[in-house]
Parts: structure tokens; C-alpha cells; sequence
């Protein structure tokens, strides 16, 4: 039987390329979204890749959505958490709320997916949980003081939890992407990004499937020796 798979954010971007690895590579596949409905029914059309709404900051939420996954799909036995979002602003401009959005998102979901699943991957001594952390949450980024510390607070959180799932056949890790083609990417005036692109050794942006690649490593069942790390995948740009 084909272990089940959930990826939040799993219907664009570095996310959708993640479901569709995960699907190529024999996973049964559930990809969260949590807003453009229009987008989740293409997604599910073009892949075959059941999609499930809601919004990972929502404890109650998650909790539910990954019940549902288990009653229509079978034990949920890796986690990947993707889903995040953007509330950009150097600190004299941005808001609690830009701020506790962000946490709640890209920090939170993390906790209430691993807490969601948790107790099941306990109950059958398996369970691959990858975190999408980012390069900003290691070396920072001028107007991203709630990203960066969300991203930083994945890779810590990363550490301390694959020591308890350790004995249990758990595995934790993360991934720091560098900067990958994607829209959030896009939206990053042009200006900005040619300066950004500069400053990459390897000369250019890099592809969501490289880091869906890095995920099918970190969830295999041969990668169970491999818990509380970070695959930086940046394109050698330096991280201080």
C-alpha cells in the first residue's frame, strides 16, 4: 500500500512540484491549499492530485484536514510543510498584524501539521516530516524581519523535534531553498531580483523541481539515518 503523503501549499510553486514528485514516485498524495480555488481544481485536473482547503494556521483546521486525508486515504505518514506566505516591510512600516500573519502561516502550520500527525506516526513507529525553511531565515533579508524569523524559527524547530521522534522511526528535517522561480519570487521587483540573482554563484534562480528532488531523498525509507538537518539548495549563495 502506497504511503500517504500531505504537502501543504501543495498546488503551486515549490509545492506543486513537490506533489507531483511525490505522486511520480509511488506516494498517495494530498495537497493543501488554503485560498484560489480556481487554481486547486486546474491543479487537481492537470495531476490527478486530490486537493483538501484549509488554512495551516488554523490548529482546528489542520487537525481536521488530516483526519479527513486518513478516513478517505489511509495514515498520513509524511508531512511536508510548505505552505507560507509574504508580508514584506522594513520594521517602521510593518504592522503586528503583518507580523503575527506571517508567524502564524509559516511557523505555526509547521506545529499544527507535526501535531496533527504526530501521535500516529508514534502509534506506527514511522513518520518523514520535511520543513521548508528558506536562506532568508539563515542570513536574513533587508524588509523581512517576520519571514526571516519564521524561516529561522522552522530550522530550530526542525532540530528539536527530530530528537523526539528519533527512537520512534521518525525522521525531521528541513530544506533552506535558495531563490526559486516561482510567483512569490516573481512579484520581487526586477531591480531587486537582478541585484539577488548577482549575488548567486551558480549564476540564476533556482527550480522547484530541484527542491522536490531534495524532498524525495529526505523521505525515502532508505533516509531513516538521516534526522535534524538542513539540505541548504541555493545555488552556493553564501549564508552568514
Amino acid at each position: 500500500m502506497a504511503r500517504v503523503a500531505v504537502v501543504t501549499g501543495g498546488t503551486r510553486g515549490i509545492g506543486e512540484a513537490i506533489s507531483i514528485a511525490l505522486k511520480n514516485a509511488g506516494y498517495t498524495v494530498a495537497a493543501n491549499y488554503a485560498g484560489n480555488d480556481e487554481r486547486a481544481r486546474a491543479f487537481t485536473e492537470r495531476t490527478g492530485i486530490s486537493a483538501y482547503k484549509w488554512d495551516v494556521s488554523d490548529f482546528d483546521a489542520c487537525v481536521a484536514g488530516v483526519k479527513r486525508i486518513e478516513a478517505e486515504r489511509g495514515p498520513v505518514d509524511v508531512i511536508v510543510n510548505n505552505a507560507g506566505i509574504t508580508r514584506d516591510g522594513t520594521m517602521k512600516k510593518m504592522t503586528r498584524t503583518a507580523w503575527d500573519d506571517v508567524m502564524d502561516t509559516n511557523l505555526g502550520g509547521c506545529f499544527n501539521m507535526c501535531k496533527a500527525a504526530w501521535d500516529g506516526m508514534n502509534e506506527r513507529k514511522f513518520g518523514r516530516i520535511v520543513n521548508i525553511g528558506s536562506i532568508n531565515g539563515q542570513a536574513g533579508q533587508y524588509g523581512q524581519v517576520n519571514y526571516a524569523a519564521a524561516k529561522s524559527g522552522i530550522h530550530g524547530f526542525t532540530k528539536a523535534l527530530a530528537q523526539e521522534g528519533a527512537r520512534a522511526g521518525i525522521t525531521v528535517n528541513a530544506i533552506a531553498p535558495g531563490y526559486i522561480d516561482t510567483d512569490m519570487v516573481a512579484a520581487v521587483p526586477p531591480d531587486v531580483l537582478a541585484k539577488i540573482v548577482a549575488r548567486i554563484p551558480v549564476g540564476r534562480l533556482g527550480h522547484a523541481d530541484e527542491i522536490a528532488r531534495g524532498v524525495l531523498f529526505l523521505v525515502a525509507d532508505e533516509g531513516g539515518f538521516v534526522t535534524g538537518s538542513t539540505m541548504s539548495i541555493n545555488g552556493g549563495q553564501h549564508m552568514y
